[in-house]
């Protein structure tokens, strides 16, 4: 009887049991919660900004320009999105699906346009458009007129901004696209064939709606592009969000009223994703076991001059004349100067030290989060959940993660003035706000999500047998990671850098507000030049930025052909 009563009972063992699984989370979860926790502070505030009553600001909001913000914006994102869309789609089925002579050069030719900022085609562009440009210049000589004789658009415009976002972001749509249609089963487009589907029918009916998936998924990073997007509609004078929070922050003084606003453009962003989401439903879209396409559409005769038109003048026009433009300007200048060196030097420097301290956060993380799920604890729900967020600030636009850094950067400064006043007996001034440390700090909010997703995809490929293997022999968590896990993801890691630091590179909004008094970069050097038009000078700096640039796009057209390679050609 007395073993009957010390017998533990159905409920004392299940809850015994739920605490065995649910541990107390080891130093790598909570240092993976601290870290997330940080990067997640700047979104959170341009969140909890909407609580505050600024009903006046808004009044004289709702009554000049917001209308003028929110119709631009919608315009902007719906012309980019038809545009990348039928560029990106239309370029990715010519060089996946259709033989031509060239096809080779133009498959990886088109990724070229991702290296020139947006910005830095609208400066391009209107040097050699404008009246005392090249283009009017040379089209008065042929014709005779003069100044005045005859109409030309203005490029510095809606429909300019919109051309000049469709030039450099629909690389996002035919990467995507190429994949899908790379992905996709020889066998329906063999039933295509033989219901009489020619090339162009096979690719609206069948092809198309197939890579639905990519291509959305390209077009809905295009506009997030489009939305954070503040060089090209600052300088052609178009108002949307993006303008609007920077004037509101500088013009009005009002840093919670261009949070809220900064609010409304993150609640945009998410109106987008979760659209987009909507959108598929229940829809699925699977690969039945065939192999992939491996005979592509011959194509002859005109059919060949329309392919290579159709993918040549995107380059031409996205990267090609940019660059020749720039390099003209820069010549037109001729010595750099010190300026220049110092801004590269700027520039460098702040690239390299976010890039190393975004990959040290990822591997930080992800490590945590793998260490928990090797525990199979069940609050690794929890990490990972973490994780995810920390990775919207990719989705946000420069400036709105510039004001999410500088209100809580400001409390914390007015905390440690008064304590330095006190304790110190020192006069109060700011001490994170307006510094390299608020600076580096809202890149890697920014950009931490593309070290994330490419770290990840490095780690994912260890199998965990090899961290039983190095529990066995004695090896804890931080031997292991250096020892086994560092040296197998070297070249994620330096994927990872490379991304992280052209990204930076080119940031334009974010580096405007945040950073410190005569501390200036290339991409806000080139910015500058521009508005006070002194184009020929902002070529130097605007050619430095679309050389970097370039790396990223050599680093994804070799992972594409490395994954096109290894491609099986049967059935699986």
């Amino acid at each position: 009887m007395s073993k009957l009563a010390e017998s533990p009972s159905p409920l004392r063992k299940h809850l015994r049991y739920t605490l065995q699984r649910w541990r107390w989370p080891n130093g790598w979860a909570l240092l993976t919660l601290a870290l997330t926790g940080l990067i997640l502070i700047p979104t959170a505030t341009v969140l909890l900004s909407l609580l505050a009553d600024e009903r006046q600001v808004w009044e004289h909001l709702a009554g000049t320009v917001l209308g003028l913000y929110v119709r631009n914006s919608l315009l902007l994102m719906a012309g980019v999105a038809v545009g990348v869309i039928l560029v990106g789609s239309g370029t990715a089925w010519l060089v996946t699906m259709c033989q031509f002579p060239g096809r080779a050069w133009l498959e990886w030719m088109l990724v070229l346009p991702l290296a020139a900022p947006t910005y830095v085609l609208a400066y391009a562009y209107t040097d050699f458009l404008q009246v005392t440009g090249g283009f009017q210049i040379w089209l008065r000589r042929i014709t005779g007129w003069g100044i005045g004789d005859y109409w030309f658009p203005n490029i510095r415009s809606l429909w300019g901004a919109t051309l000049l976002l469709i030039l450099t972001l629909y690389p996002y749509v035919y990467l995507a696209a190429r994949l899908a249609f790379q992905e996709q089963s020889l066998a329906c487009l063999e039933v295509s064939r033989s219901l009489g589907y020619g090339p162009w029918a096979s690719f609206r009916r069948v092809a198309l709606p197939l890579a639905r998936p990519g291509i959305v998924a390209g077009t809905l990073l295009a506009l997030m592009e489009t939305l954070n997007d503040f060089g090209t509609v600052s300088y052609f004078g178009v108002d949307t969000f993006t303008t609007g929070i920077y004037r509101t922050w500088t013009a009005l003084g009002n840093p919670v009223a261009a949070a809220q606003l900064s609010a409304l453009l993150l609640l945009l962003v998410l109106l987008l994703m979760v659209g987009e989401q909507a959108m598929r439903r229940r829809a699925r879209y699977y690969r039945q076991g065939c192999k992939p396409a491996a005979s592509r559409y011959l194509l002859q005769g005109m059919r060949v001059v329309g392919a290579w038109l159709a993918c040549g003048i995107p380059i031409l026009l996205g990267f090609c004349v940019p660059a020749l433009i720039l390099l003209n300007m820069t010549l037109r200048q001729g010595e750099l100067g010190r300026r220049f060196w110092s801004y590269a030097q700027n520039s460098l420097l702040l690239a390299s030290v976010t890039a190393i301290i975004a990959v040290l956060v990822s591997v930080v993380v992800l490590y945590g989060l793998r260490m928990q799920g090797l525990r199979r604890v069940r609050s690794a729900w929890g990490l990972r959940l973490a994780v995810q967020l920390s990775s919207l600030g990719y989705a946000l636009p420069g400036v709105v993660i510039a004001v999410g850094v500088l209100l809580p950067l400001g409390r914390l400064d007015q905390s440690l003035s008064h304590l330095r006043q006190v304790i110190f007996q020192q006069p109060p001034g700011l001490v994170l706000s307006g510094t390299i440390t608020a600076l580096i700090f809202g890149y890697l909010v920014r950009f931490l999500a593309v070290s994330l997703a490419t770290v990840e995809a490095t780690l994912m490929r260890i199998p965990p047998s090899l961290d039983e293997a190095a529990c066995s022999l004695g090896r804890g968590s931080v031997a292991t990671l250096w020892r086994i896990h560092l040296p197998l993801m070297r070249g994620g890691i330096l994927g990872a850098m490379i991304l992280v630091f052209v990204d930076v590179m080119k940031e334009l909004p974010a580096t405007m507000v945040l950073r410190p008094f005569n501390f200036d970069t290339l991409a806000v050097q080139t910015y500058r030049m521009a508005a006070d038009e002194r184009l020929a000078e902002a070529g130097a700096p605007a050619l430095a930025i679309v050389l970097v640039g370039i790396l990223p796009v050599i680093l994804l057209n070799s992972r594409l052909g490395q994954q096109q390679r290894s491609t099986p050609a049967g059935d699986p």
